[in-house]
């Protein structure tokens, strides 16, 4: 990472950060940074709240407004930021299980309110922080310390989530496609309403060692290798689909965000007194 782009938007006394070599939460951590530069946004006007959780420690390392919540209530305490400070750019950061095993009944909500928050998961498929264990993300029939034997779980597809919930803006990238990360996290700051941006990443101490997953690299280079961007996706027969999975931007539309609806009743109280 540039530099520049450290000083300006890290707490530098906070770093070396705590990630594991070879983890992916330092570059969808870079691809946030560098799309809040390229939009220009001012740090005092910008709001980063993060649950619990590997990808949560990112708020201690970004020299913006930050909150680190508890466990799965990012999107709650978000959303009590954004109703009190509408003017902000709220962004939450949160993990696959953070976001929707404790706290998936707050990201639908939040999505179904429409409210104006970009929230980026990063998606390692486990619960790195605490040892490994499988998340509502982990394929079906992969390990984890709960499930040694197997995750016998379907697998949520979070993006298919954030949109049936009421998202209008829903994409997925991967820590492969950094530039293309980097754009989907600007389009959502972007997008008037509730944003989910799902970042593809990694975690080869946990996730990648249980499954024999190989090394960082070989990781990656799984992600390079079965994501397929949604306009090529929609040219291929099932049978080259099959193992793949769809990046991109994958669902936007237009319609009231929250609190500009709930200021129209206090301004209508307003003029009635």
């Amino acid at each position: 990472m540039p530099s520049n782009l450290v000083n300006e938007y890290f707490r530098t006394e906070n770093l070396p950060h705590i990630w594991c070599p070879g983890c992916g939460n330092g570059i969808v951590t870079r691809a946030i940074v560098k799309a809040v530069d390229n939009l220009g946004l001012n740090r005092e006007d910008t709001c980063v709240v993060s649950g619990i959780g590997c990808s949560s420690r990112a708020s201690g390392y970004l020299d913006f407004n930050t909150i680190h919540t508890t466990h799965g209530r990012a999107l709650a305490f978000a959303t009590g930021i954004k109703l009190a400070k509408p003017d902000l750019n709220v962004i939450v950061i949160t993990g696959d299980g953070d976001s929707s095993a404790i706290g998936g009944n707050h990201l639908i909500h939040a999505a179904r309110r429409n409210i104006d928050i970009t929230t980026i998961v990063f998606n390692n498929n486990t619960y790195g922080m605490t040892g490994g264990q499988y998340s509502p993300t982990t394929p079906t029939g992969d390990k984890g310390t709960t499930a040694p034997y197997g995750n016998i779980d379907m697998a949520f597809d979070l993006c298919k989530l954030a949109e049936a919930a009421g998202a209008t803006y829903v994409s997925r990238g991967t820590i492969y496609t950094t530039n293309m990360l980097i754009k989907l996290v600007e389009n959502g700051i972007k997008n008037k309403g509730f944003s989910f941006v799902e970042a593809m990443t990694i975690c080869p101490t946990y996730y990648g060692r249980k499954n024999k997953k190989g090394e960082a690299v070989d990781m990656m280079t799984y992600l390079k290798d079965y994501a397929i961007n949604v306009a090529a996706y929609d040219k291929l027969t099932d049978e080259q689909r099959e193992g793949k999975f769809i990046i991109g931007e994958l669902y936007k539309s237009e319609r009231p965000e929250y609190t500009e609806e709930y200021q129209k009743i206090i301004n209508s109280f307003a003029e009635e007194v």
